[in-house]
């Protein structure tokens, strides 16, 4: 095997930041090693990375094993005891480039997340295998929420500066991309740390100013109760901001969000999605919710089945929850794991009904098709295509929607 693979669990940023580590390992020589990029998010995602590595040794038992990311950085020492892994890296160090060159040999190097201050903007041309680009804004997380780990995976909420932000989104576009998603752990908190504390509007609005060949930019997820009113003005206003909005809500009761420590209320959010609804007609919304919270109970979790039509949501991750060592959710009293998987699989039920609806009435519709392999793309509402004929991947096309299937789209090329 030459040269670093690279297997990647979990969120956009941790995308990135593989693309950032496989420069490095170019860089440095690195061979014949496959690294590990981790997820904390959920008990799941950990117990899904220790089984691939496991298998990766399995089938290549002469690779260098490194293991980075959020569960590395949480737990080093779960990782250490693996006899697969080679090296743990935490967080920070796994975007320096020192930490790629040889010699670097320390099996486990994990320093405190929380001593890190600032974020330093780390350049790249492109993401392997992908026509869509993710770009770091933001990373780290000053809220605590009682049920995530995932501020000790990150650190403090630090803003990578506007400028170089923009200088990122030129070189993806000059190497070809149409479309870039501003990512991060917290990304309406971009700014705060930063002179003059700007806000995520104003982020959006000087990429488009300034990059004005950029045709598409989309935001991945936020947190609602922080858009501010130029940010919502972008949203409604812009074109080129595409009309998906991802939104963290994790519970539709009110209840349940103060014991989360959320920061907003039900009504916040059904104002929030109201209002750009009217203002752009045609938005869609998707969110992550969490089933089975400690002390959820059948009325509050009918609750979180009702926001998704007072939303009006399209896209539903559900998150069964499963506590995360650590945190306060954990302490609080649990739900029997039947409860939790069957208001999990309820919640699916119902987030699929609404998918239905939504891929029926987009039949017959012109859309704008990002196209992503030579068979798939995606619209500007972030729905699946499927087309009639092969296509050229990186393209946007004009596309007439015939038909659908259980989860996605059906197109042929416009005439």
């Amino acid at each position: 095997m030459a040269g670093p693979e690279f297997v990647t669990f979990g969120c956009r940023l941790n995308t990135y930041e593989s693309e950032v580590m496989r420069n490095h390992a170019g860089k440095a020589g690195l061979e014949n090693a496959i690294v590990f990029n981790t997820c904390a998010v959920t008990a799941e995602a950990t117990r899904q990375a220790r089984q691939a590595i496991r298998r990766a040794k399995a089938e290549s038992p002469d690779a260098q094993i490194i293991v980075t990311g959020c569960a590395a950085q949480t737990d080093p020492g779960m990782f250490a005891k693996m006899p697969e892994v080679d090296r743990v890296l935490g967080n920070e160090e796994k975007l320096a480039e020192a930490s790629w060159r040889h010699g670097a040999n320390a099996r486990v190097s994990v320093s405190d997340i929380m001593a890190v201050k600032t974020a330093k903007a780390q350049m790249i041309d492109g993401l392997k295998e992908r026509t869509r680009a993710f770009v770091q804004v933001q990373n780290g997380c000053d809220h605590r929420c009682t049920f995530c780990i995932i501020p000790f995976g990150r650190g403090n909420s630090r803003s990578i500066a506007a400028m170089d932000v923009v200088e990122q989104v030129r070189r993806l576009v000059a190497s070809g991309y149409s479309e870039v998603v501003l990512t991060g752990v917290d990304l309406t908190s971009w700014g705060a740390d930063l002179d003059g504390t700007p806000k995520l509007g104003s982020l959006s609005s000087r990429i488009l100013r300034m990059v004005p060949e950029l045709k598409r930019l989309r935001l991945s997820s936020i947190d609602s109760i922080e858009a501010d009113p130029e940010l919502m003005d972008v949203i409604a206003g812009e074109e080129r901001i595409m009309p998906h909005i991802h939104l963290s809500l994790q519970s539709g009761d009110n209840m349940i969000l103060k014991r989360m420590k959320r920061r907003h209320a039900r009504e916040d959010s059904i104002a929030f999605c109201s209002e750009l609804r009217q203002r752009r007609p045609g938005i869609v919304f998707g969110a992550d919710i969490i089933a089975g919270f400690p002390t959820e109970t059948d009325e509050m979790f009918a609750n979180s089945m009702r926001i998704v039509d007072d939303c009006g949501l399209t896209y539903l991750h559900v998150f069964p929850f499963s506590p995360r060592p650590g945190t306060p959710a954990e302490r609080m009293p649990q739900l029997e794991k039947a409860i939790i998987k069957e208001r999990a699989a309820l919640l699916r039920a119902k987030g699929q009904a609404r998918l239905d609806s939504f891929l029926a009435s987009e039949v017959g519709a012109m859309r704008q098709v990002l196209v992503e392999t030579e068979a798939m793309g995606r619209t500007e509402h972030f729905a699946q295509v499927k087309f009639a004929s092969r296509m050229s991947p990186g393209a946007i096309v004009k596309a007439e929607v015939t038909g659908r299937g259980a989860s996605h789209l059906e197109a042929r090329l416009a005439a």
